[in-house]
């Protein structure tokens, strides 16, 4: 069985997000969505918030799984019975980022390789960052995020439609 482990914070999940999940979904028997705390960031929901729109967003995807971890990937995914990571790429900056995880992971877990997939052309500006600015200045996200999390971050801002 083919386990791969999708980690990041997803705060909020985009589309972006969910089209690198529907299509590594697709090369694995069981994808496993990791939501990582990060002690780097400062998340504006939380991790039960987070993984409740995950699951929300992903329910249709029969072989996904969502789980909340913390602490090292390596762990993570030895913990999952997974041998693979999947990692998303907007740009050569985050390339030469997410090369030197890989790297280091699998001199730690030398039976995990990460696979990078190239993010669809018309994500490749979307970031949660980008959502959360422009969500805080009640700015239209239709186009970045499913109708759910628009709504979950609409209420989390006190946001009104502009309609």
């Amino acid at each position: 069985m083919r386990i791969a482990v999708y980690p990041g914070s997803f705060d909020p999940v985009t589309n972006g997000h969910i089209d690198i999940i529907k299509r590594a979904a697709a090369m694995v028997d069981r994808l496993i969505i990791g939501v990582l705390h990060n002690s780097a960031k400062t998340p504006l929901f939380s991790a039960q918030e987070r993984v409740n729109m995950l699951k929300e967003v992903c329910g249709e995807i029969p072989n996904v799984e969502i789980r909340y971890f913390e602490g090292l990937l390596v762990d993570f995914v030895v913990e999952c019975n997974a041998t693979i990571v999947v990692r998303g790429l907007r740009a050569v900056t985050d390339f030469e980022y997410e090369l030197q995880w890989a790297q280091s992971n699998r001199i730690v877990c030398p039976t995990m390789d990460t696979v990078f997939l190239v993010t669809n052309v018309q994500y490749s500006y979307l970031s949660s960052s980008v959502v959360r600015e422009y969500a805080s200045q009640n700015g239209d996200i239709s186009a970045f995020v499913p109708p759910y999390v628009a709504e979950k971050l609409k209420e989390k801002y006190n946001c009104v439609d502009r309609k």
